[in-house]
């Protein structure tokens, strides 16, 4: 075994084109039109917004915080790429519709040509897998970054489900424990409404790996031998709201941070834990889950640790707006840095419409709704306060023994 483990240490990296560089004056935010998914309305059989990735940037540039020019834009993920994960046999599964059709839970699916299915169905896949694979390196570049797709949690090496086709967490990690000096621990907080089992079955056995997982005991899949994997599990009931959850979220990540130091977080942040979500069958409202997002950022980012997110499930229009707010929320808090983005001036050609681009939507409606729960005064404060701005949780029930910590830049 040990000789086996070996050999495959030895194992030449393969040549990828996904690790690509950037400019300063972009936001480490990765992104391409591609990530979308539209075909004959086919993708409307399934709860899913198959175009809640491109609404995110669009209400990002409405609230004037990125541009095209400011986004980096991923390549697409090569069956080379994918290998470094997958088996063989799992990649050549998804060459039948069928198969496609049963991860995705669209059974219409099954009777599309599948060079139709690769190319509307599988390729926005892969765009969102090579961009969390590009995120990571960003993450470990600029000490943060978000994919605004990818977090498909139930694929596994070799198997898909719940309309997640490739495992980009997994394959994530793999790349920076291969090819990013000083990635040797990492941890994977994953507080999508679902049970994240297909990383769990990929680093059952990993010690390198420490799983932190919340999601909801009664919903899909039910998986308890991926369970085993866990390292924090968290079982939350039907219509859990954001007093408990933001309580148990609070003293969990604490315990996790103080049990094992990672290099790097990879944040799943799955939306479908809103209130009237019809999968994730979870109470929390639209605040709770930006201040979820602040909570884990926070607790990241004070401990000068590269924290990578990706946007996972989240099954109601809704979710768009949420976690684009929520993106705003941490750029004006100082969480999510990038002076060089922030004041890159628009390309030469744009320069002369400078002047008559609409006022940023984050000067009126949008961000005065967060200002109404975050105190402006606290921007002042050390980035450990912020687990106290704006919050509806009862801080009795928090340890009031932590102390307090230093923000790093």
């Amino acid at each position: 075994m040990e000789d086996d483990d070996e050999s495959e240490k030895k194992k030449p990296l393969h040549v990828t084109q996904l690790y690509r560089d950037t400019e300063k004056t972009q936001w480490p935010l990765v992104y391409s039109s591609e990530y979308n998914i539209s075909f004959l309305g086919m993708e409307k059989l399934h709860p899913f917004d198959a175009g809640k990735w491109g609404n995110i940037i669009n209400f990002l540039k409405e609230a004037g915080m990125v541009r095209d020019d400011t986004l980096v834009v991923p390549l697409e993920a090569t069956e080379e790429d994918l290998l470094m994960v997958h088996t063989k046999r799992y990649l050549s599964s998804l060459r039948w519709s069928m198969t496609v059709a049963g991860i995705t839970e669209i059974p219409p699916v099954a009777l599309l040509p599948n060079f139709i299915v690769q190319r509307k169905v599988l390729r926005p896949f892969r765009y969102q897998t090579g961009g969390t694979i590009l995120a990571g390196k960003l993450a470990m570049e600029r000490g943060w970054a978000v994919n605004v797709g990818g977090g498909f949690h139930h694929c596994s090496s070799d198997k898909g489900g719940g309309f997640c086709a490739y495992a980009d967490i997994t394959l994530s990690l793999r790349f920076l424990f291969d090819r990013v000096e000083g990635v040797a621990r990492a941890m994977i907080v994953d507080l999508d409404a679902h049970q994240g089992n297909g990383h769990e079955r990929d680093f059952m056995d990993d010690e390198r790996v420490y799983i932190m997982d919340f999601y909801n005991r009664g919903i899909y899949p039910h998986d308890g031998y991926a369970k085993r994997a866990i390292k924090r599990k968290v079982e939350l009931e039907h219509f859990t709201s954001d007093r408990e959850y933001l309580r148990l979220l609070r003293n969990h990540i604490e315990g996790a941070l103080n049990e094992f130091t990672p290099d790097v977080i990879v944040y799943n942040a799955g939306t479908d834990i809103l209130d009237g979500d019809p999968l994730g069958n979870l109470s929390i409202s639209a605040q709770g889950i930006i201040e979820r997002d602040q909570i884990v950022f926070q607790k990241a980012r004070t401990r000068g640790i590269p924290i990578l997110m990706v946007t996972s499930g989240g099954y109601m229009r809704e979710t768009a707006r949420i976690i684009a707010d929520s993106i705003l929320n941490l750029r004006q808090l100082g969480l999510i840095p990038c002076d060089e983005a922030q004041n890159c001036p628009p390309p030469a050609l744009d320069r002369n419409n400078a002047a008559s681009m609409p006022r940023s939507r984050s000067e009126g409606g949008l961000m005065s709704r967060l200002r109404s729960c975050v105190s402006r005064s606290s921007t002042n404060q050390d980035l450990a306060s912020i687990d106290d701005i704006g919050s509806p949780v009862d801080r009795t029930d928090t340890p009031a023994d932590i102390p307090a910590e230093t923000p790093t830049e």
